[in-house]
């Protein structure tokens, strides 16, 4: 923190509730909500820095709700839930109301301060606000605790020129950052293109007709490669336990990988009953871990694991041993492949889900074992590639967030050139 015989001349330390205070929103019913009238803003339609009322819900005017009005370009605020200080600013002509637990910061003066680089400001204090928000077991912060938090405070003409010098280096960053995310959807797209062309044969054969099998490829049914296929287990929640045995949900499996995610957070334990129920649906190294209900198409091949089981809405489809196991299971991760065929099979107009016959009878496009072997090295040395770059735009993002903060903390230190 700057002292006081460090600060730029005419700077000064103020508390925000000095120059603004922070006004909670008015407590709205559901039952209020309508299809039209006046967009209400709630802590969801806070994103990225900018609040917009496009997917807002809505209420008929009232006279009650005229204290409680938003309008362009003033300063919300998170102040309670898992977003606590994220903050935007409303970017929209059109009135709206503040719901309760938003925060709207109210410039008492905007001779002294002005309303961007109020903006920054806060994005400075992020931190502080989430560190005293997260205190107990539901974040929350009052708007006194954000009143009473000191910024540093230049003359305005001051203001505006660091809100100027923000915004060119902003403006350098956020091209930089769209780049990198721009090259994470190519990755995606690489990797996808990588799967379809080694079931198109491209990968392992010189010559393929576009739409038809290599010579000696031939389409089978799934059903073909597993000994048995079942359903995991119902009412098993008496059986949890903060130890024990691995109770595999569909927050275990993923679109892009073949591997189980067992990270900690994750991982729900029970401690399974001793009768075939249990029996049934233990997991075998090796076994094809679908999801059945909810978000289709998401594959694990079972890890040695101790002891793990499933839950009902994943699918254990234990393989037989005389194929490639991540050959299949990289077709049925293909989105031209295994993927396809899943959805397309999918049951139930509110939610998806698949039956066991689905998992069965769906293609797959089959060589010699030679040739599988080779596909799957051939996949993996694309994708380890693929994966290599992925972590490096990872690590670059990081630095990017981390030099936006380098910019905000030195711009209210007087010290951004």
């Amino acid at each position: 923190m700057i002292t006081d015989n460090k600060l730029p001349k005419d700077w000064k330390w103020v508390k925000l509730g000095q120059v603004c205070k922070l006004k909670n929103g008015f407590a709205f019913k559901s039952t209020d909500y309508k299809k039209d009238g006046i967009p209400v803003i709630r802590i969801s339609d806070i994103k990225s820095g900018s609040v917009k009322p496009d997917k807002s819900v809505r209420v008929i005017s009232k006279k009650e709700y005229e204290e409680y009005v938003v309008l362009e370009n003033e300063i919300l605020v998170a102040m309670s839930g898992a977003t606590t200080g994220k903050f935007g600013i409303y970017k929209s002509k059109d009135k709206a109301y503040q719901n309760q637990r938003v925060g709207k910061f109210q410039i008492l003066n905007g001779e002294n301060l002005d309303n961007e680089f109020l903006l920054y400001q806060l994005h400075a204090l992020k931190r502080q606000i989430e560190k005293d928000a997260y205190g107990g077991a539901q974040p929350n912060i009052s708007s006194g605790k954000i009143e009473a938090m000191e910024i540093l405070l230049p003359p305005k003409p001051t203001q505006l020129a660091i809100v100027s010098k923000i915004e060119e280096l902003f403006s350098e960053l956020d091209k930089g950052i769209e780049q990198l995310k721009t090259a994470q959807q190519q990755l995606k797209t690489y990797r996808q293109s990588v799967l379809k062309w080694a079931f198109e044969g491209k990968l392992t054969n010189e010559h393929v007709n576009e739409g038809e099998l290599p010579e000696g490829w031939k389409w089978k049914v799934s059903g073909d490669f597993f000994d048995f296929v079942t359903s995991g287990s119902r009412g098993w929640a008496k059986y949890y336990s903060d130890k024990g045995a691995i109770f595999i949900r569909i927050t275990n499996l993923d679109f892009d990988t073949l591997e189980l995610d067992l990270e900690e957070k994750k991982i729900q334990y029970v401690n399974p009953p001793s009768t075939s129920e249990g029996i049934r649906t233990k997991v075998q190294e090796g076994d094809f871990l679908f999801s059945i209900t909810g978000y289709l198409g998401m594959l694990a091949i079972a890890p040695k694991l101790d002891k793990a089981f499933v839950n009902q809405h994943v699918c254990l489809c234990r393989p037989k041993n005389d194929f490639n196991k991540k050959y299949l299971g990289y077709w049925i991760i293909s989105k031209s492949g295994g993927h396809h065929y899943l959805n397309k099979n999918q049951k139930g107009a509110v939610k998806a889900g698949l039956n066991l016959d689905d998992l069965k009878t769906f293609p797959v496009p089959l060589c010699a074992l030679e040739e599988q072997n080779k596909i799957v090295r051939e996949i993996e040395s694309r994708l380890s590639v693929a994966d290599k770059m992925e972590e490096s735009i990872t690590q670059s993002l990081l630095q990017a967030e981390a030099l936006r903060q380098s910019i905000l903390k030195k711009a209210f230190e007087g010290r951004l050139a």
